[in-house]
């Protein structure tokens, strides 16, 4: 096997730990942008706006040489349902389930994405099943466990640490379980789109080969899908103004890696690889975070001590400056004190 054969084998396994290097920055600027404000709808609509626009000059190109895909009604109409999947439908759901719960909770809810894309994929003979082979009974019980723990994490919620008085208690009883149990099944509801989304863009991209043409139309259909939607919900005109440095950077960011470059791999990987490959490299995002979470701790803590001995050198430094100009202050009084002396001997 020649070193090209074996790059090209391991490129799927590079590529998807990028995406989830791209996947976890992208959560923390976005984070950072939504708590000066931003609304996560207009978030949405301005970053697959910059993703369609960037990838416009490039299906252009692609038709202006004769190299372009032909568009067909079932392809339009696959598109159609992928923005509407994958883009609107999913980050409503998403969005919505988080402020309902919490991002732990989608955090946990997220793993049964792997589950329900090979449960799709089996029913619709994707992915081959044989209870007789070991690694298909591993498959089957890690489902059962997966989707056993997603209902545990739904539907059981601890009781508050602290209450005021008796009846603000108990209506935070009544209200947060149901708060929980409806946030946790819509975040269900968007695992279960993004594997339908899955399995539809890999269906998708058997009949286009074109990665980049297939992303723009998917993009360009989940922009008009999601700003009608998004027009509603933020009605005040200041929600759509960017105040903030962060935001701009946040809707670049999440354009050019996720838009244009996250979507275009893994529809590469769907086609190469499948969909259950592709989403079983989602429970490291978990493990991606916890290190890059080690990597910012090290750093904080070497720019704290990096401040401290600077200040500690700094002090040491002063604190010599001023004992050697105590000791040429000595010395000049002195010598002055000695040309006194001389003068009164010498005038006596």
């Amino acid at each position: 096997m020649s070193w090209m054969s074996m790059v090209m084998g391991a490129a799927p396994f590079m590529v998807m730990i990028i995406v989830e290097c791209v996947e976890v920055g992208l959560s923390t600027l976005s984070k950072a942008a939504m708590v000066k404000g931003m609304s996560n709808f207009v978030f949405i609509v301005y970053y697959n706006a910059l993703g369609t626009v960037i990838l416009l000059p490039v299906f252009l190109y692609n038709i202006f040489r004769g190299n372009g895909v032909r568009i067909t009604f079932s392809l339009l109409y696959k598109f159609f349902l992928l923005g509407l999947i994958g883009i609107c439908l999913l980050q409503i759901c998403a969005y919505t389930g988080i402020n309902y719960s919490s991002p732990t909770l989608a955090a946990a809810i997220g793993n049964l994405i792997p589950v329900f894309t090979f449960i799709l994929a089996v029913i619709l003979r994707m992915e081959k099943l044989d209870l007789r082979n070991l690694s298909s009974q591993a498959k089957c019980l890690g489902t059962i466990v997966a989707i056993s723990g997603a209902m545990v994490v739904t539907l059981y919620k601890g009781p508050p640490l602290i209450t005021q008085t008796p009846d603000a208690a108990s209506n935070k009883l009544l209200a947060m379980p149901l708060n929980w149990t409806l946030g946790g099944l819509l975040l269900a509801i968007t695992s279960l789109l993004s594997s339908t989304g899955n399995i539809l863009q890999t269906a998708t991209a058997k009949e286009c080969p074109d990665e980049l043409t297939l992303v723009f139309f998917y993009s360009l259909f989940g922009t008009v899908q999601s700003a009608a939607v998004s027009v509603f919900v933020e009605s005040d005109p200041n929600k759509w103004i960017l105040h903030h440095r962060i935001e701009i950077i946040a809707i670049i960011y999440a354009a050019v890696t996720t838009t244009v470059f996250r979507n275009t791999v893994i529809t590469w990987c769907l086609r190469e690889k499948g969909p259950v490959y592709v989403v079983s490299y989602k429970p490291l995002a978990i493990v991606i975070a916890m290190i890059m979470g080690v990597i910012g701790s090290v750093a904080i803590t070497a720019g704290f001590y990096s401040v401290i001995w600077g200040q500690a050198k700094e002090n040491d430094d002063l604190a010599s400056g001023n004992v050697s100009k105590l000791e040429s202050t000595g010395d000049l009084n002195a010598s002055l004190l000695k040309n006194i002396d001389d003068s009164i001997c010498g005038s006596a």
